[in-house]
């Protein structure tokens, strides 16, 4: 059983590519639990399917069709297809009988051989030069589970239509996976919100991920360095590109979401 202040997720096996997670309260972005939780057990769930140490989650594509409320809910793991380098699962999240996620996520063995190469960082300001953000100046639930250093715009402060800081959970996590690199990309705020007025109910409709990196070597009380920014807003939609980097400049994830405002 999982703390409920630890952002680790471990879905518990009940049956053959069936898995079964409850859903904590106190992780929710509105009605439902932020994206970023909703998906951490789906991808745990794809790794602990394919019992494939040798293969790391490379990337996530996912949908979020409905709010994935506090309580339990099953997680229908389907292997597309195995092939000599990589697996393609996709997991199912079936909540009081309705489908709320659907996620795709690929599996992939390292390469011998191949080149490696990372775009250099962005002007990182060292993080304990950074002041934590005050916890009561954010709205959703599920922001008291982080610290975040923000070196960027703030919400609502009408500037660049972007974010960047430093974040990390409160609770040390018992693992650094790829799941939870998922997770962490996911718990800053929209980079729409530094060009609006005022708060907007919004939630994520899509998010894919690409998994560049790991945490081996980084050290467990740092945080993550995060940046994003707006690529267009229209009709309500937003999509966003966001990008997650080690202490030490190494870059983790890639992450495009498309926002929806609601109203």
């Amino acid at each position: 059983m999982n703390r409920e202040d630890d952002i680790t997720t471990a879905p518990e096996l009940v049956a053959p590519g069936r898995f079964r997670f409850t859903y904590p309260d106190g992780w929710q972005q509105g009605r439902g639990a932020f994206g970023g939780m909703v998906l951490a057990p789906m991808v745990r769930a794809a790794v602990a399917f394919a019992a494939a140490p040798e293969r790391k989650a490379r990337t996530l594509t996912a949908e979020i069709v409905a709010p994935v409320l506090s309580g339990p809910a099953d997680l229908a793991v389907e292997e597309l297809r195995a092939g000599s380098g990589t697996s393609t699962l996709a997991v199912r999240l079936i909540q009081e009988g309705e489908l709320r996620a659907h996620a795709v996520v690929v599996l992939g063995r390292p390469r011998p051989g191949a080149p490696g190469w990372t775009p250099p960082p962005p002007p990182m300001r060292p993080w304990r030069e950074v002041p934590p953000l005050e916890a009561t100046l954010l709205i959703p639930t599920f922001t008291r589970h982080f610290e975040y250093r923000p070196t960027g715009p703030l919400p609502f402060s009408g500037g660049e239509p972007g974010a960047a800081g430093w974040v990390r959970p409160r609770a040390t996590p018992a693992a650094r996976d790829e799941a939870y690199l998922v997770a962490l990309v996911d718990a800053w705020w929209p980079a729409l919100f530094a060009i609006l007025a005022a708060p907007r109910p919004m939630a994520t409709i899509t998010f894919t991920a690409d998994l560049l990196g790991d945490c081996e070597g980084l050290a467990p009380d740092a945080p993550c360095f995060y940046e994003a920014r707006l690529l267009g807003f229209h009709d309500g939609y937003a999509p966003e590109l966001r990008a997650l980097r080690g202490e030490d400049g190494r870059l983790l994830v890639v992450n495009h979401q498309t926002f929806v405002v609601i109203r």
